[in-house]
């Protein structure tokens, strides 16, 4: 699979009348085709499957986000959704954190944070990394550093090294709490909001502490699950 065809297939399946309110909703120039995300996913998988060699895949993964193509980013973030990579994920992963910065969008940041939550639970000692991306002046990174952690807040019973990733990003969160930026409120609300599905002490206690330094709207967000 080339750059050129997936983008072909992308376009087969274009909505002209979709694209306009997507110009709309996103606010960033860039060519939409119109795809719905179930579409835009269900193209980035047959790929994803028939392209097993992880070179090949992030060929491909550069093709699609250097079109600029709205719904061809979305599908190169989904490239890598895999649970594991073999041997190692470390191409996919050089691939992922080096777009981080070209971030100007919610919908394309989750959709690549996507493959950045499988591999950086493929090896958690990246949280090294993300423990700069907090400092950025880029909004978009920031963010990055609790979307792409969200899976640590899944277990009900977390490992030492779950428990010691939560413990770390909640640190992150107190030094962001009081960050004036919309998304990065979001995100720390996000979070919390999360974490307090299986484990509410540890949100409640955060809350507790440094909620009021939260803004109302995700302070509120963030304790939704809460009792």
């Amino acid at each position: 699979m080339t750059g050129d065809d997936a983008l072909l297939a992308l376009r087969a399946h274009a909505d002209p009348g979709r694209a306009e309110g997507l110009v709309s909703y996103h606010k960033a120039e860039r060519e939409y085709l119109g795809l719905s995300n179930a579409v835009t996913g269900e193209l980035a998988a047959q790929w994803r499957k028939s392209t097993p060699e992880q070179g090949a895949l992030v060929a491909l993964a550069n093709d699609l986000w250097a079109s600029d193509v709205y719904e061809a980013r979305v599908a190169a973030g989904k490239l890598f959704l895999q649970a594991r990579m073999r041997p190692d994920d470390r191409l996919a992963w050089d691939w992922i954190t080096s777009v981080v910065p070209q971030f100007d969008s919610w919908a394309i940041a989750d959709a690549v944070a996507q493959g950045g939550q499988k591999r950086l639970m493929q090896d958690p000692a990246r949280l090294d990394l993300l423990e700069g991306w907090i400092t950025s002046e880029h909004l978009w990174t920031r963010r990055a550093a609790f979307v792409f952690t969200l899976p640590f807040c899944k277990a009900r019973h977390p490992s030492e090294v779950e428990q010691a990733a939560r413990i770390r990003v909640l640190a992150w969160a107190e030094q962001l709490a009081e960050d004036p930026e919309w998304f990065i409120q979001k995100a720390i609300a996000w979070w919390l909001r999360e974490l307090s599905k299986r484990d509410q002490d540890s949100a409640r206690s955060w809350l507790e502490t440094h909620g009021e330094r939260l803004k109302p709207f995700a302070r509120k967000e963030a304790a939704r699950y809460l009792p």
